[in-house]
């Protein structure tokens, strides 16, 4: 029988795995100090950070499953659903988590740039593989953390934890940056994969029915969540998958009126209602009307 636990505040996840409450809003819990725990599936409203070091399961979030390796960081949002199935069964757990209250955060800087941790919501396939020397680092910083919860409930404890809250936060967002690096091979197949859809997709019928294609479809046709996708392109190319779209339509364009169609012809195979909005497009990419172009083609 599937069971859910309702992650609605840390003292929840702190009583499910039977750590002592630290803070009312943090949570720093080192696995090796509570295990073994109760293999079920939780519903966050809080935010988690799981360093996963044992990899004897699969672990699922959303509708997706992952047989996770050691040094595993799994980022969860509030509103993710994610755990291994209730068996009534428990089980060793090896790592680390923090979890936090968005309330914690709420109206400082914090809360501002949390958009910018898109790994948030990057899928469980998407997790991060941290390296030794990563690994190492996050830990000092959870220990550093924890230090800072066992102090005297006040002001000046709060905003620190905030600040290694974010600090933390912004390593995780360094190390992910060093595994998209890293994958050279895996990049340049991914950037080839990505033109040839984009390439297949402008000219087929679609765009006349369904519009100019979207970042969310080309992640969904290269089987990636959007956040991961976009990051990922940034990193290997310096352009947003958006720029590369609207690239790929200017040099579409380009080829449609060298071959010469009428402009109109093509504001409509791709979707426009009025070839006002694709010479706009046109001329914000490359400094000049469609008109002017043609006459150049000249």
């Amino acid at each position: 029988m599937s069971e859910i636990l309702k992650v609605n505040t840390v003292h929840d996840y702190n009583a499910l795995v039977g750590q002592t409450d630290q803070h009312p809003l943090v949570s720093v819990i080192d696995y090796d100090e509570v295990s073994p725990i109760f293999h079920i599936k939780s519903d966050f409203s809080v935010y988690a950070l799981f360093l996963l070091d044992d990899t004897h399961e699969v672990l699922e979030y959303g509708r997706s499953g992952y047989n996770y390796t050691e040094g595993t960081l799994v980022c969860v949002s509030p509103g993710q659903t994610g755990g291994v199935e209730y068996d009534g069964s428990k089980f060793d757990r090896k790592g680390w988590a923090l979890l936090f209250d968005p309330s914690l955060i709420k109206g400082t800087t914090l809360e501002a740039s949390m958009r910018d941790y898109t790994f948030f919501d990057y899928n469980i396939n998407e997790a991060l593989q941290m390296t030794a020397e990563e690994r190492s680092i996050y830990i000092s910083l959870l220990h550093q953390l924890r230090e800072v919860l066992c102090q005297a409930d006040n002001a000046l404890r709060d905003s620190t934890a905030i600040t290694y809250i974010e600090l933390i936060l912004k390593y995780c967002r360094r190390f992910y940056d060093r595994q998209f690096a890293t994958q050279q091979t895996t990049n340049h197949e991914l950037m080839t994969r990505f033109h040839s859809l984009l390439d297949d997709y402008l000219n087929s019928r679609r765009p006349a029915v369904e519009g100019i294609p979207t970042v969310a479809f080309c992640a969904k046709e290269l089987y990636f969540s959007p956040n991961y996708f976009g990051d990922l392109i940034k990193t290997i190319s310096g352009l947003s998958p958006s720029e590369h779209i609207r690239r790929a339509v200017i040099k579409f364009v380009q080829n449609k009126l060298l071959n010469g169609i009428p402009a109109k012809k093509i504001a409509s195979a791709l979707g426009f209602e009025r070839s006002q909005d694709l010479n706009r497009l046109f001329r914000k990419y490359t400094g000049e009307s469609i008109a002017d172009y043609q006459k150049k083609l000249r």
